[in-house]
């Protein structure tokens, strides 16, 4: 199988790639764009630590090979900060002690992006679905979700 050509935006930042037919975007962002925020757990869909969002929708990066993505905008957690300032999700996280150990996180941020930004004032039930693709074996969740809400109401 021969490489392919590829253009992705990432964070804004577009790249022009040749990557190698069976090439995952997990693999991509990591290694070739050292964006590291995203992260491997199962690598076969189950865990969401390497949840980006792809035109607009959470995906799992160990899912999606680098070819599908072509022509595609990927934003990953590195890109939630802009100008130095944290997102305020983010800013949650940190506030509602929503991080432990620090794995899931990247992922269940993107996951919390992806659903604010198609739905701003979702319901409690609707931020569980959104991050139920996610794994974290630390907060129990409470701690995530709460976290969630409270930048929906911007406290």
């Amino acid at each position: 199988m021969s490489n392919i050509e590829v253009t992705i935006t990432v964070n804004g930042t577009k790249h022009r790639l040749t990557v190698g037919p069976k090439e995952r975007l997990l693999d991509t962002l990591r290694e070739r764009l050292h964006l590291t925020g995203t992260k491997e757990g199962c690598g076969v869909g189950e865990c969401g630590a390497c949840t980006v969002i792809l035109d607009g929708e959470a995906v799992h990066s160990c899912m999606v090979l680098t070819a599908q993505a072509d022509g595609s905008e990927v934003l990953t957690v590195e890109g939630l900060e802009v100008d130095g300032r944290l997102h305020p999700l983010q800013e949650a996280f940190i506030k509602h002690h929503a991080v432990q150990c620090g794995f899931c996180t990247p992922g269940m941020l993107m996951s919390a992006k992806a659903l604010l930004d198609k739905n701003p004032n979702p319901t409690r039930e609707e931020i569980k679905t959104a991050i139920e693709g996610n794994l974290c074996r630390c907060t129990g969740y409470e701690q995530i979700i709460e976290a969630i809400e409270s930048a929906v109401k911007g406290r």
